[in-house]
C-alpha cells in the first residue's frame, strides 16, 4: 500500500502538482511500513525454533526497530522547528510524541526479544555440540582384548596441547568429574620400568567400564592411538588404565 502511495506521489511531484517535500515524506512512510513488516515476522509473531534462530535475524528486527524510532524523532525534531519559528501550534506535537513514546517502547522490547533469541541460539549450539559428541562417543562396538591389553594405532601420533583439554572437556561434561590422568609425561614410575613416557598420559579407569568404553570410543573417533590395559601385566602395566598416545619406548641404558 506505502508502495503504491510512493508511486502516485512521485508522479504528481514529477507533474509539479504537489511540492517535493511529500515525495520524501512517501519515502519515510515506506521505509516504515517495510521496517514494520520485519517486526511483524520477528518481534510479533511467534518466536522462531531454537535452530531457526540466528545473530542475522537478531539484528535485523532490532536494527528495523531502531530505525523506526530514528525517523519517528526526525520528524518530531521537525514539528519542533515548526513551533519554534511560530508557524505551528504546539498542538501538532502531540501526536507525534505519543508516536515517539511507543517506538521507543518497540526498541525496548526488541532488544528484551533479541536477548531471549540469543539465549536460545546459544542453547540450540550447545544442544547440537553435545549431540555431536554424543553420536562420536557411543559407537556400537567392542574390541577384543588379546590378553590383557588392547592396541589401537590411529594416526600414529597424539598432541597432548592440541588433544588433551577438550578431552578433558568433553570427559567432564559426560561424567560430571574430571579425567582421572594417572600420570602425565615421564614419571619416576615409568623410567622405572625402562620406559620413555614424554608426551604420553595415563588415565586410571579400566577399558570395560562405562568410562572405558566412552574413552575408547572417544579417541578411535578422532584417530588417536591408546594401549588398553583392563588388568596389570607384567613389564608393561601395574594396573588397569588407558594409556593415550603411542607405546613407550625403551630408554636406553649408560654404559
Amino acid at each position: 500500500m506505502a508502495r503504491i502511495e510512493l508511486q502516485r506521489i512521485t508522479a504528481l511531484v514529477e507533474a509539479d502538482a504537489l511540492p517535493r517535500i511529500r515525495l520524501e515524506q512517501a519515502k519515510q512512510d515506506l521505509a516504515d511500513a517495510e521496517d514494520n513488516a520485519i517486526l511483524e515476522r520477528t518481534l510479533y509473531g511467534e518466536i522462531p525454533a531454537q535452530q531457526d534462530v540466528d545473530d542475522k535475524l537478531i539484528d535485523e528486527m532490532v536494527a528495523a526497530a531502531q530505525r523506526r524510532l530514528e525517523r519517528q524523532q526526525a520528524r518530531l525534531d521537525a514539528a519542533q522547528k515548526l513551533v519554534n519559528a511560530g508557524v505551528a501550534p504546539v498542538s501538532v506535537l502531540s501526536s507525534p510524541q505519543q508516536e515517539l513514546t511507543v517506538r521507543r517502547l518497540t526498541l525496548d522490547l526488541a532488544h528484551s526479544r533479541a536477548h531471549l533469541m540469543g539465549q536460545m541460539a546459544a542453547l540450540a549450539k550447545f544442544q547440537k555440540a553435545s549431540q555431536e559428541i554424543q553420536d562420536a562417543t557411543t559407537l556400537d562396538y567392542r574390541d577384543t582384548f588379546a590378553p590383557g591389553m588392547e592396541h589401537y594405532e590411529g594416526a600414529g601420533s597424539f598432541e597432548e596441547s592440541r588433544d588433551l583439554k577438550p578431552l578433558e572437556e568433553a570427559f567432564a561434561a559426560k561424567f560430571d568429574h574430571p579425567l582421572p590422568i594417572s600420570a602425565n609425561g615421564e614419571t619416576d614410575l615409568h623410567r622405572t620400568l625402562g620406559f620413555d613416557h614424554s608426551g604420553r598420559v595415563d588415565v586410571a579407569i579400566n577399558p570395560d567400564d562405562p568410562e572405558g568404553i566412552w574413552l575408547r570410543n572417544y579417541l578411535k573417533v578422532r584417530n588417536i592411538p591408546y594401549y588398553a590395559f583392563n588388568r596389570a601385566i607384567r613389564g608393561k602395566a601395574t594396573a588397569a588404565h588407558i594409556h593415550i598416545g603411542p607405546g613407550s619406548t625403551r630408554l636406553h641404558s649408560a654404559d
